[in-house]
């Protein structure tokens, strides 16, 4: 059995967390450092931007968990450390203060950043940051961590779960920031892991993989991959179950809460988009492939016109059969069928790939809450997949016009 608990990322036996303002951001009030911290070593493994421009941070941590091993991530918002001639160095420094400070190996850092890019990083406003970011960790720090890797966003990201591996309580919880410039193929976010269950770094790595396919993925803002994101998660083994090692019911089990965390992130981030109104499920179903579902999927909530529709309430069907016949899958329009669903009912707009009459002023009442479903029916096989985007509003482009002054 799987139950939501409080915690975040402090939820899990062993961690602590803490979230300060070191200066980078202008504003005294609003956190720009974050920590998480494990008590002892813990099996660790990452994902990141498919963007060919690569933040600094990234290249750092991807070369210090080569090992599969870390015991704390730091993080800072406002500045991305990305397409710096320095970006490498100011990393490698974070992570040999981190660890100074703390007393373990600096190989041990997960390092990242998020924020402006192309603006050179001060290390030491960074490092004037460090002792009290760690003095004042603590069990209940996750709130403060989750602030501290803020950049637009409206709400903090924190969950979490409880769940058995044969008869051991483990729990898993996280953290993520994540509202613009997002994607398909992990896009903008940064999202943080950390649970007390026992698993060995290779199947980590193998559960972490296999779950982004169908969750981080699967979120669409704005079009925009960017160059510092990445999700990872820490495993300390702290619960006490027997490790880990290869497939099985104890692994399916880490997945699922594994997979939890992950879907409600998910679901947070689309629903905090920048200047969105509005939070979009859509839901593909009957498709031939799960690659063909989820090709679908993506390419609908991905539409711009699609979600401008949304943002006004206007069921334009016809946007979802047009995402639908660019997307490239394989798929027999003659068959389609669209329905909108939210709190206020459901109505069908499209069947057999052409229009039905409906009442707009009910499509009007449905499309005007605030979480949507798009309902699509391939009608070609059993295979479905779900994809989390937002509106398209005026905000976004208010938000991102003057971004960086």
């Amino acid at each position: 059995m799987i139950e939501k608990i409080e915690g975040g990322v402090c939820a899990a036996k062993g961690f602590t967390a803490n979230g300060v303002h070191c200066g980078i951001r202008k504003s005294r009030t609003k956190r720009d450092l974050a920590l998480i911290f494990s008590d002892r070593q813990a099996s660790c493994a990452a994902v990141y931007t498919t963007n060919l421009v690569k933040g600094a941070p990234l290249l750092v941590t991807k070369e210090n968990i080569a090992d599969g091993i870390a015991q704390a991530i730091i993080c800072n918002s406002g500045n991305a450390n990305t397409c710096n001639d320095n970006g490498i160095e100011v990393a490698k420094r974070m992570c040999h203060d981190l660890a100074g400070e703390l007393k373990i190996r600096e190989a041990d850092v997960v390092v990242a950043s998020t924020g402006v890019i192309g603006q050179k990083l001060d290390p030491d406003v960074i490092r004037s940051g460090i002792a009290p970011l760690v003095a004042g960790l603590d069990a209940n720090g996750s709130d403060a961590a989750s602030e501290g890797i803020m950049t637009t966003d409206v709400i903090k990201k924190e969950v979490a779960y409880k769940f058995d591996i044969s008869g051991t309580e483990c729990h898993i919880g996280g953290i993520a920031k994540g509202s613009g410039m997002i994607a398909p193929n992990m896009a903008t976010m940064l999202v943080f892991i950390t649970t007390d269950a026992n698993i060995s770094p290779l199947m980590l790595k193998y559960a972490l993989r296999r779950d982004v396919t169908r969750t981080f993925n699967m979120v669409s803002i704005d079009g925009d991959t960017s160059t510092n994101d990445m999700v990872c998660v820490m495993a300390n083994g702290a619960a006490g179950n027997e490790t880990i090692k290869a497939p099985g019911k104890d692994f399916d089990d880490l997945s699922k809460a594994l997979n939890m965390v992950t879907s409600d992130l998910c679901k947070m981030i689309a629903s905090d988009g920048e200047g969105a109104t509005k939070f979009l499920e859509c839901v593909v179903a009957g498709a031939k492939t799960e690659k063909i579902a989820k090709t679908v999927a993506k390419s609908v909530i991905s539409s711009s016109l699609f979600k401008a529709a949304m943002f006004g309430a206007d069921a334009n069907w016809g946007r979802v059969l047009c995402a639908i016949g660019y997307s490239g899958a394989d798929v027999d329009v003659s068959k389609v069928g669209v329905s909108f669903k939210s709190p206020a009912g459901e109505i069908e707009v499209c069947r057999n790939g052409a229009g039905v009459d409906f009442s707009e002023a009910d499509a009007k009442r449905i499309l005007s809450e605030k979480d949507i479903q798009v309902l699509i029916g391939l009608n070609s096989g059993n295979k479905s997949a779900v994809a989390w985007g937002c509106d398209l509003t005026y905000d976004y482009v208010k938000i991102n016009g003057d971004y960086r002054t």
